[in-house]
């Protein structure tokens, strides 16, 4: 495992313990500071990439004197609460790596930082163990949401008195339609996500017919909700909330997270203003590589890139054709190709002229036109570019992620367990009402292993 550097950093072979089967893999790992990251490849000549760590999420470095029997290893720790472990040759290099990254990250030498806990891993016997709930820990209140699989309640932790969303779905129905490796999915991307812009799990649990997950309750109301009420926004309001998502969506990027559902639908404000994406059931995992390509066709109609409507190999950039739509939309209340007939639809995001209305800024028109280019190479797509456009100009990017920017537009909402923007129909349902579910199809029961996740409190 020779080591030595580059102009950008530190470089050598590790072993590397894999995220999905938890097999070790030789890999050449290169810190490669300038463009932030540290990426790991099958061979030295660096041709084929196999992933990358964000540098900025980089938490801290810890040694794991005998971990699973292994000598030398440590562990990289983001802010995704994954910890990324690796093995060096010996204890020099396992010194002179931890360094390395420590520089890079600007973390001080010797710091220390609790180890995130993680499916498939183990949890050190210094870590503090996260608490463990069931549904019996939760006094409903009411229901506030409901979906194909089950229904949102508004529960009260009885401990705490503090209140959240319990998602509840029902495991029979999620089999009887297929839908089993979506909920996994959703789970798993949940259980790593730490951004103030995007929804926090907090648990996420299991009984034999029913599967739970504990998320704060944004109570502002979904965007769509509010798009409704007031037909559309002033441009400032569209930029405030689009340079939200701008940074939600680079986060899920920068972790190999392509989220495909972008709407207003799945856009809630929080009582203070600033926006929060959730729903994480057709996100997929594992593109780590700029180039990382998937084919499923999944979405809602009037988002959809054009290259997957065409049935083509796609990667991340659709996501940034999805954003350029919801600023269109926001701005005029329709998205820019939309008609009530769906293959009309999809002909017209494929084919038609987008038409800009007048009432645009020449900034805005030009950063929808370049989100929404037909040709995904051509498209805007890069974080740094996208920071740096004429619309945001007047923008402090880090006071917009430390929540210091007040919004122009705040939700009434009269407290934290408040309702008003919840739909009536949902709030007159009876919380005791169980749902209806398959008879006789897959029940699902024995498809959730490794369902279980606690965040640190």
């Amino acid at each position: 495992m020779a080591q030595n550097g580059t102009k950008q950093g530190k470089c050598g072979f590790i072993m590397k313990e894999g995220a999905k089967f938890l097999s070790w893999k030789k890999r050449f790992l290169v810190i490669e500071k300038d463009q932030g990251k540290m990426s790991y490849y099958v061979k030295d000549d660096k041709k084929v990439k196999k992933g990358e760590i964000v540098i900025k999420t980089i938490k801290g470095v810890k040694l794991f004197p005998d971990y699973k029997s292994r000598k030398f290893v440590f562990g990289i720790i983001t802010s995704t609460g994954r910890t990324f472990f690796v093995q060096a040759a010996d204890n020099e290099n396992v010194e002179s790596w931890m360094a390395a990254i420590k520089e890079a990250a600007g973390l001080t030498e010797g710091a220390d930082v609790p180890v995130p806990q993680q499916q498939g891993s183990v949890t050190p016997a210094t870590a503090t163990k996260p608490e463990k709930v069931c549904y019996d820990d939760f006094e409903t209140l009411k229901v506030i949401g409901r979906g194909g699989f089950g229904r949102v309640l508004l529960v009260k932790k009885t401990d705490t008195k503090k209140v959240y969303a319990m998602k509840v779905l029902k495991k029979a129905a999620i089999a009887a339609r297929g839908e089993i490796e979506h909920t996994r999915t959703e789970q798993s991307v949940l259980s790593k996500l730490d951004n103030p812009f995007l929804a926090r799990l907090h648990w996420s649990f299991q009984n034999e017919d029913s599967l739970y997950f504990i998320m704060d309750f944004i109570n502002g109301g979904e965007l769509f909700h509010h798009l409704s009420k007031e037909k559309c926004f002033p441009e400032q309001r569209a930029k405030f909330y689009s340079a939200q998502i701008v940074c939600g969506m680079e986060y899920l990027h920068a972790h190999g997270i392509i989220y495909r559902d972008l709407k207003p639908e799945n856009i809630l404000l929080s009582s203070k203003g600033n926006i929060v994406m959730t729903d994480f059931g057709l996100s997929k995992e594992g593109l780590t590589a700029n180039d990382s390509r998937t084919a499923t066709f999944c979405g809602t109609p009037e988002y959809l890139a054009p290259e997957i409507i065409k049935g083509d190999d796609y990667t991340k950039a659709i996501d940034w054709w999805s954003v350029g739509t919801l600023i269109y939309e926001m701005l005029t209340g329709l998205p820019p190709f939309y008609t009530e007939d769906e293959e009309n639809m999809y002909h017209k995001i494929m084919t038609a002229d987008l038409r800009i209305p007048a009432t645009f800024s020449p900034e805005v028109a030009d950063i929808i036109t370049k989100f929404l280019k037909r040709d995904p190479k051509q498209r805007l797509q890069d974080p740094a570019q996208i920071r740096a456009h004429p619309w945001f100009k007047d923008l402090d990017w880090g006071a917009l992620e430390r929540l210091e920017i007040t919004p122009s537009f705040i939700p009434h909402v009269k407290s934290e367990d408040a309702v008003d923007h919840i739909d009536e129909e949902f709030l007159n349902e009876d919380i005791h009402q169980e749902d209806e579910v398959p008879v006789g199809g897959p029940s699902g029961k024995d498809a959730f292993q490794n369902f279980t996740f606690a965040a640190a409190q």
